[in-house]
């Protein structure tokens, strides 16, 4: 996928001549799309499979039940875990006021994800006047209306960072301490400190809780139990990790499931 929304797959739901245009797409297990952006904003949403979405500042969790809105022209790159059944909408730039300044992670009703799959079912240049009109104003409505959810993980650039990351993310539940993990990652504790306050402004045993989180987010969202996400990501404690997922984004698990 090349840069600037010139993806010969996206190219014409981005200069349709609508307020929004639906994109479907399934993915196989572990596909990358690369960094790309696209001339207009999109609302990334799966039925089926999660998605991990990588922007400069921040990565984010995306499993069914969520979307990510994605403003235009925001560099961004979409790894999939699972086989990820995409449905995305892209909106025109008047549309898409009703969408954030930055990407963040919305909470998807039962009545969008159903306006979405009709949607995808209407041609292209949909009647305006007619079903495709009425669908498009409902999603516009819904999408303004649907919850923020503040589901997102401070990205690391530094390749041994990276490294850590992705293998707490592969094992969440890990509790080697950052000593541990400078001698696997080639660099000195102090060093790994020192990146992570720069890249993150936080110590590493507070972005590992939030990348503890945001992995239970995703669970609950899949079906899991409060109980079974918190015992995935490393909780020994279910009331524990109620505490701190409530403190770090303001809702229960339960009701985040």
């Amino acid at each position: 996928m090349s840069l600037n929304g010139q993806n010969p797959r996206t190219v014409a739901h981005e200069k349709v001549d609508r307020p929004l245009a639906a994109y479907a797409r399934d993915y196989e297990d572990g596909e990358e799309t690369g960094w790309h952006d696209h001339v207009r904003a999109q609302l990334l949403y799966a039925t089926e499979g999660v998605m991990r979405v990588g922007t400069s500042p921040m990565q984010f969790v995306v499993p069914p039940g969520r979307a990510l809105w994605v403003p235009a022209n925001t560099l961004h790159e979409v790894r999939t875990q699972g086989r990820v059944a995409m449905r995305a909408l892209f909106f025109r730039a008047d549309a898409a006021q009703v969408g954030e300044l930055k990407p963040a992670v919305l909470g998807v009703s039962n009545l969008l994800r159903e306006l979405i799959l009709a949607a995808c079912a209407e041609p292209l240049e949909w009647d305006e006047a007619g079903r495709g009109g009425h669908l498009a104003a409902l999603i516009l409505e819904e999408v303004a209306r649907a919850p923020r959810l503040p589901f997102a993980i401070p990205a690391l650039q530094d390749p041994r960072l990276r490294r850590l990351a992705e293998a707490l993310a592969a094992d969440p539940r890990s509790d080697l301490t950052l000593d541990d993990w400078a001698a696997r990652c080639g660099a000195s504790a102090r060093t790994m400190a020192r990146l992570f306050h720069a890249e993150t402004g936080m110590g590493f045993a507070r972005w590992r809780q939030t990348l503890r989180l945001a992995e239970a987010a995703a669970l609950l969202a899949g079906g899991a139990t409060p109980a079974r996400a918190a015992a995935a990501v490393g909780y020994a404690s279910a009331p524990a990790f109620g505490a701190a997922f409530r403190a770090a984004f303001g809702i229960t698990p339960g009701e985040a499931r």
